[in-house]
């Protein structure tokens, strides 16, 4: 384990192993090492998004529709309204993220990647990282390990410009799913999202700012999910996460560049986190040939723009009751808005006609 190579990835989650990927698609040698072992999985609402899955593609991971649930699109419901948009162009996929690990991961074997499990990474410097009591040079080091990084510590990037946190809890259920849409259900400080990920599954992922709450309780706070989840088997145990909007003012210092959460997030709330880790990779990559890591600095911030925008306002909307009621009767009146501001966040839509619809949102938005 001692061999040299061009780019050593901490982390092989999905972001590690995007960036692997798009490394490898360059011509570099990779390292990926982490201390778990496949396959290594997270609570989260398990739906990728339209360009998630074109992200993907260019990565060479091919997902079908036998490997989870095609989503249309997202459907909001908050006690007395619901609205609905279909995606622009193609269809997203409810995977387990298992399985979206699983075909990464053999991906990254078809490209020749060195793929290090069980293999913790005790320490980074300029010539390359200590991992599994090994010294490794490289010229490259990729921090991909996540929300908590060690990587960014070490590296000094620590310092979140902007950071809001939430806790999440996951739950799947043995069922038919009952719409192609991804459902946000929005209740007092609290959201639920149901994603169909098979032909006899849903994942079910509560969202509070409480720490201490818990599944069963938040589930609770929607009345219609109670219902249908009546007499319903779960199919896997409950388990939790962190999720928050986070942003780091730097993402690269010397030889290291940070990805995915480790280099800052966008809520749950938008759908967005491995999407955003995908479109990194590409950027990374870019920079890595290019051999200028500023150049990522620069696509980091243009790609989180959306996002960020996205996420902000989909708070706003979980911390105010009357303006999410009211928004909510404003869509409803003209669902096409809501398909405006979806082709928005998938980047189909370009910010002045998002401005068309903005105006039309506001008038109907004072009369609702």
């Amino acid at each position: 384990m001692g061999c040299d190579t061009d780019v050593f990835v901490v982390g092989g989650g999905p972001a590690g192993l995007a960036a692997a990927i798009a490394a490898r698609q360059k011509g570099f040698r990779v390292i990926v090492a982490d201390g778990a072992k496949p396959p290594v999985t997270k609570a989260c609402g398990e739906g990728l998004l339209p360009d998630a899955m074109a992200a993907l593609s260019e990565l060479g991971v091919e997902l079908s529709e036998k490997d989870g649930r095609a989503l249309r699109g997202i459907q909001f419901e908050n006690e007395h309204s619901s609205v609905s948009a279909r995606f622009p162009g193609e269809h997203g996929l409810g995977v387990r993220r298992e399985i979206l690990h699983q075909r990464m991961t053999e991906r990254a074997q078809d490209c020749h990647v060195c793929l290090l499990w069980n293999t913790p990474v005790t320490g980074v410097n300029e010539n390359g990282v200590v991992a599994g009591g090994s010294k490794i040079r490289a010229r490259w080091v990729i921090g991909a390990d996540g929300r908590g990084s060690r990587v960014r510590r070490w590296s000094g990037l620590e310092g979140f410009g902007t950071q809001r946190v939430r806790f999440a809890f996951r739950v799947h259920y043995r069922v038919e799913p009952w719409s192609e849409f991804t459902e946000i259900h929005w209740a007092e400080e609290a959201q639920a999202y149901v994603t169909p990920v098979g032909p006899q599954e849903i994942c079910i992922v509560l969202i509070s700012k409480k720490q201490d709450s818990r599944f069963n309780e938040s589930l609770l706070r929607f009345p219609k999910l109670v219902d249908q989840l009546k007499g319903v088997p779960r199919a896997s145990i409950e388990r939790g996460a962190v999720t928050s909007m986070s942003k780091l003012k730097r993402v690269y210092r010397g030889n290291v560049g940070l990805i995915g959460d480790a280099s800052g997030s966008v809520d749950a709330i938008t759908a967005e986190g491995l999407s955003l880790s995908f479109r990194q990779a590409s950027a990374l990559a870019d920079a890595l040939e290019a051999g200028d890591l500023h150049h990522y600095q620069e696509a980091h911030q243009r790609l989180s723009r959306r996002p960020w925008q996205v996420g902000n306002l989909l708070l706003l909307l979980g911390r105010q009751t009357e303006l999410r009621r009211r928004t909510m009767r404003s869509l409803e009146s003209a669902p096409q808005l809501f398909e405006r501001v979806l082709a928005y966040q998938m980047g189909e839509t370009r910010p002045l006609e998002l401005a068309r619809a903005g105006a039309i949102f506001g008038w109907n938005f004072l009369a609702a």
